[in-house]
This record gives structure tokens, C-alpha cells and sequence, in this order.
């Protein structure tokens, strides 16, 4: 399969100064798809403008045409999968069918507490993603749902007329674990990774991907397990937390070959951060056009 290349924009910038030109231009860039993360605040830009995910893909699809769009991802950790169900029926009609949803589990950061919970532990993260994933399949291809469960329950929840894609919008599952690799397996149809986050201060590349071809091999196995085609799943890479960082944004050549080594372990998506400056994700704007222009025709 060949290898796509998609964005994540931050969802910093009022839509009338610069927002919406920005999804526009990853449009005009031939992106196959522009994400964004799907937080209620995030790390060092937490003091500063942070909009909301949904809204802003809704605003995305009125403003664009082709450009596929979606979440980076989306948590239990503030989210309900029957409000959420009927926003994303709601979104993915308004944009004719171009959402696809990144799922995971969530981790410690500041959505953990917003709502005045305690943080979970990964094994309740893990123990709620895994009633979440299944309900929200449900929701979003069955007319009506009802279903206790021990975290999150649906009583006759009604969701006509289902998704404008069919027999939902697809599921990129966010995953390394057993569980959630399984998960992924089941009801994914796409597997997401951002490496091995212990590697990422004193790692090295190389490391790097040996971890990502383990992490490739245990969702083969979790596909074996459930009776799935692995070869079905789209494998999906979001850059800039392997000890790689941003160094293959570099240049065209540098990514080229970022892109041409992930490509061998199977990834079918590499999905690049839109350059925010004075950040993690500072770029040079032209040498990031011209991957976005160029890098695909090098890679065959």
C-alpha cells in the first residue's frame, strides 16, 4: 500500500485570524488528512489559546472539500460515548462523510482532572477504554441502544440516521498494550502509534523502530487472535515523539528517509505536526510545504 501523509494542527488559533486558513492551505497541500488533538488543555500550551476539537473539525469540514479530518485523539477522560456519538454523526454528516476518529485511552494530563476526578491509573484507563470502544461502535451503527454498563451506559439512546459513511466512520485505534491492542483489532480500522514513549529523552532511531516492529508484531498477533486480517488495518505513525523528534522536518531528504524506513515496518500513514514556533513543533513553514508537496513522489 502506498504510503499517505497527513497533518495534526493544533487547535490554537482563532478561526478568523489564521484558523481557518490553515486548513485550508493543508488542503491546498494535497494532505491526505489534517487532525487535531482532542484535549481540553495540553502541556506547554496550556496558559495560551486552546479551542475545542469537535467545533473546530466542524468548522474544518465547511471549509474544506476533500481533505479528510479527525481527532488525535479522543479519551474517556472527558468524553460520554453517547454525547459523543451524536456529535460525530452530526460531523461527519456536515463534512460528507471525511471523519475518522482517533481513540485512546488518555493519560495524566490536565483532562485527567478538569472534571474534578482523580486521575486514573493505567489499568482503570485501560478498563474504561475497553467499555468505551465497544458502546461507541454500537452507538454509532445501531438505531437505538441500550446498554448498563459499569462506566458508561446508554437507555434507549436514539442516533438516526447513523453516519454519512457506512457502517460508521472509521476507528484509528491508539495502542501498545495487550488490551487495547486487542481492541484496536476488533473494532479499529486503523492502528495508531507514537513509538515507545520510554525511549523518547535517551533512545536512539534505530531503537525506535526495532520498539515500533514489536509493536507491529503484537497487533498481528491480537488480529490472529480475533480472527482479523491485519492486512486490512491502516498502520498509522504520529511523528515527533520518537528520539527522533523533529529532525525530519529538516529537510526533504531528511524526511524522505524518516518516512522510507517507517515504510518498511508497515506504516501506511505518517502524520506530521503543522509547524508552531517557539515550540516542540517549530518548523521551517517552506521546508515543511515541500514535504508535503514532494516526499510522497521520492517514496514510489
Amino acid at each position: 500500500m502506498n504510503l499517505r501523509l497527513s497533518t495534526l494542527i493544533l487547535p490554537t488559533r482563532r478561526w478568523a485570524e489564521g484558523g481557518r486558513a490553515v486548513w485550508q492551505r493543508a488542503e491546498e497541500l494535497g494532505f491526505h488528512a489534517a487532525y487535531t488533538y482532542d484535549h481540553l488543555s495540553w502541556r506547554t500550551f496550556r496558559d495560551g489559546p486552546w479551542f475545542g476539537a469537535l467545533p473546530t473539525l466542524t468548522a474544518a469540514a465547511t471549509a474544506t472539500d476533500r481533505l479528510r479530518l479527525g481527532t488525535m485523539v479522543t479519551s474517556p477522560n472527558f468524553r460520554h460515548p453517547v454525547t459523543l456519538a451524536k456529535e460525530l454523526i452530526t460531523l461527519d454528516d456536515i463534512s460528507g462523510g471525511r471523519i475518522t476518529l482517533g481513540i485512546g485511552a488518555g493519560g495524566n494530563g490536565f483532562d485527567a482532572t478538569a472534571l474534578g476526578q482523580e486521575p486514573w491509573t493505567p489499568r482503570e484507563r485501560a478498563d474504561r477504554l475497553a467499555e468505551f470502544v465497544p458502546l461507541l461502535d454500537r452507538l454509532l451503527t445501531e438505531d437505538a441502544v441500550t446498554e448498563p454498563g459499569t462506566f458508561y451506559s446508554a437507555h434507549e439512546a436514539r442516533n438516526i440516521p447513523g453516519c454519512a459513511q457506512r457502517p460508521r466512520l472509521p476507528f484509528a485505534v491508539a495502542a501498545t498494550g495487550p488490551r487495547g491492542l486487542l481492541l484496536a483489532a476488533r473494532h479499529g480500522q486503523a492502528w495508531l502509534t507514537t513509538g515507545d514513549p520510554k525511549l523518547y529523552e535517551n533512545g536512539t532511531p534505530e531503537q525506535s523502530r526495532e520498539a515500533l516492529a514489536i509493536q507491529g508484531e503484537k497487533l498481528e498477533k491480537a488480529c490472529a487472535e480475533v480472527g482479523r486480517d491485519v492486512s486490512e488495518m491502516d498502520r498509522i505513525l504520529l511523528h515527533g515523539f520518537t528520539p527522533d523528534r523533529n529532525a525530519p522536518l529538516e529537510s526533504l531528504d531528511a524526511f524522505v528517509d524518516f518516512a522510507g524506513r517507517h515504510q518498511e515496518l508497515g506504516f501506511t500513514e505518517i502524520v506530521i505536526h503543522w509547524p508552531v514556533a517557539d515550540s516542540i513543533f517549530a518548523a521551517d513553514q517552506d521546508v515543511f510545504e515541500q514535504i508535503a508537496t514532494e516526499a510522497l513522489a521520492q517514496l514510489g
